[in-house]
């Protein structure tokens, strides 16, 4: 799996509290969850014409705090194409797999301006800047987990590959 967009830089320990805050959690939705992704410290993210499509690529410990799935639902509903961090917290990861958010811990994100168009190949393990051309190391999810990814969520997997019986 192959994803180009415009990325969009977060820091360290961004929890899911910040990624969608508690008073906004009246739904599960992911279409109106997107309305107030990162609203507390970006109002209007979700909202926005240009973050649809794009990579957001943050520091460490992504999605930490509680269990909520509503954080990345919030995140895939806004159109966000994948997350790319130094280091997830395990239930986010989880979270993310199962409802098909595409994720990777990457080497670094050093080297990375905000606006930036990246290129991610889960297959390679590899993230590309298209500016500056540099290539960085992303950790290499198992196929079968790229398979749930790609297939849009564990659910959809189940369906398509476990009940149908779909290569």
């Amino acid at each position: 799996m192959r994803l180009t967009g415009k990325v969009f830089i977060f820091g360290n320990n961004i929890d899911t509290d910040v990624i969608i805050p508690g008073r906004y959690l009246v739904t599960s939705e992911a279409e109106e969850l997107a309305r107030y992704c990162f609203e507390d410290i970006r109002p209007g993210f979700g909202r926005r014409a240009g973050v649809k499509g794009s990579i957001i690529l943050a520091g460490e410990n992504f999605g930490s705090g509680s269990s909520r799935e509503h954080a990345p639902l919030a995140i895939k509903g806004a159109g966000i194409k994948c997350v790319l961090a130094k280091s997830f917290s395990r239930i986010f990861l989880r979270n993310a797999i199962n409802i098909g958010l595409p994720i990777a811990e990457v080497s670094q994100i050093d080297g990375f301006s905000e606006g930036d168009e990246i290129t991610v190949d889960f297959t390679k393990g590899a993230v590309r800047n298209n500016r500056t051309k540099e290539i960085f190391k992303i950790t290499s999810l198992p196929e079968f987990i790229q398979k749930i990814m790609k297939s849009g969520g564990w659910l959809n997997y189940i369906n398509n590959f476990i009940l149908r019986g779909a290569r």
